[in-house]
This record gives C-alpha cells, sequence and structure tokens, in this order.
C-alpha cells in the first residue's frame, strides 16, 4: 500500500496540492496536518509510521514536508526501513528507499548528518575550552550585581515592600525575595 504524508506548516495554508498529487501517485492512505515542520510532536505524522507496514511505501510530494533536518530525516527512515516500509519524494525521484540508488542516497544522506552533529560538538566543546581559558565559565552574566544587591538590603532596612524595592532596582519580586532570603540565612553572593 502506498501511504501519503501532507503537512504545511500554518493554518492559513492548504494542503489540498499535496494531497491531490499524492492521490495522483497511487497513495490510498494519505495523513495530512496543518504543523510547523519544526514541532518535534506532530500528531498525524505519529499516526502515520504507526500505520504503515511491511510492504508499504510511504510517499510525501517534498522532503521538507517530512523532516526538519537531516538528522531527523535519517531517524524516519530508519524506523521505516525497520519495520520493512519503503520511502519516496515525489519531487525528488533520487530519494527512493525501494531502490539500490535511493538507499545509497539516504546512506550519504545519514554520513553527513552524522558529520555535521560531530562538527557542531567540536565547535562546541572548542568554544567551552575557549572560555575557560579566559576565565569565562557556563550561562549569562549575572545581571543582580552586587550593588544592586546592596540597594536591595538598603531599601529593606528601610523598610520599603518587595513589591516598592522590586519597581525601584527594576526586577521581579521574586528576585528580591530571593536577595533578600538569602541574606537572612547568610548565603554568598554566587549562590543567588
Amino acid at each position: 500500500m502506498i501511504v501519503g504524508y501532507a503537512r504545511v506548516s500554518s493554518t492559513g495554508q492548504d494542503h489540498a496540492v499535496q494531497v491531490e498529487r499524492l492521490t495522483a501517485a497511487g497513495a490510498e492512505k494519505i495523513f495530512s496536518e496543518k504543523q510547523s515542520g519544526l514541532d518535534r510532536e506532530r500528531a498525524a505524522l505519529d499516526e502515520c509510521l504507526r500505520f504503515v507496514r511491511e510492504g508499504d511505501v510511504l510517499l510525501v510530494t517534498k522532503l521538507d514536508r517530512l523532516a526538519r533536518s537531516a538528522a531527523h530525516l535519517h531517524q524516519v527512515v530508519e524506523a521505516l526501513d525497520r519495520k520493512g516500509v519503503g520511502f519516496r519524494v515525489l519531487d525528488d525521484p533520487s530519494l527512493d528507499t525501494t531502490t539500490r540508488t535511493g538507499k545509497l542516497v539516504f546512506g550519504i544522506l545519514a554520513s553527513i548528518a552524522e558529520f555535521e552533529t560531530a562538527l557542531r560538538k567540536e565547535r562546541q566543546l572548542e568554544g567551552i575550552a575557549k572560555a575557560k581559558a579566559e576565565g569565562r565559565t557556563g550561562g549569562r552574566p549575572a545581571k543582580l550585581t552586587a550593588e544592586i544587591k546592596a540597594e536591595i538590603g538598603r531599601l529593606s532596612m528601610a523598610g520599603e515592600s518587595v513589591r516598592k524595592i522590586a519597581g525601584a532596582v527594576g526586577f521581579s519580586k521574586s528576585a528580591v525575595q530571593k536577595v533578600l532570603d538569602a541574606a537572612r540565612k547568610g548565603v554568598g553572593e554566587k549562590e543567588v
């Protein structure tokens, strides 16, 4: 059985053209949804992947209708392959896992995805090492400086309410309360 999957990114768009093309290409059952491809949870895609059985072929009009990245594409196609399900893309006949050439193309895409992931991780580790060498630790610099904390303490000693202190220093009431609680407990500035 040929099973189609159609997706558009927003509710203002229509996937009717995709559905027509999938039907014309022989899709007997079509799953469709209006949701961003960046969303990890896509109900119709999940249902479609549960529905397909050994010997079926999953058909999409364009590759970006299915996957959000090369890595995601590889995951989906690998899951299909484990179930004995083929995969084809109408607009790119070379992406067809029912043929030897199509399987080769997917192997190359998978290798590229792994390579990209390794490069990202390498760059990330290099950035962390550089930051450490420069004396920077992770995260954003603290916005609640020692001066602001001192001002919070001064205003509190003067009898101001947490709400008024928050307005005066430009931080939320919860942030001010945390500073005051830490000061009462004798917690150091680094822990606030």
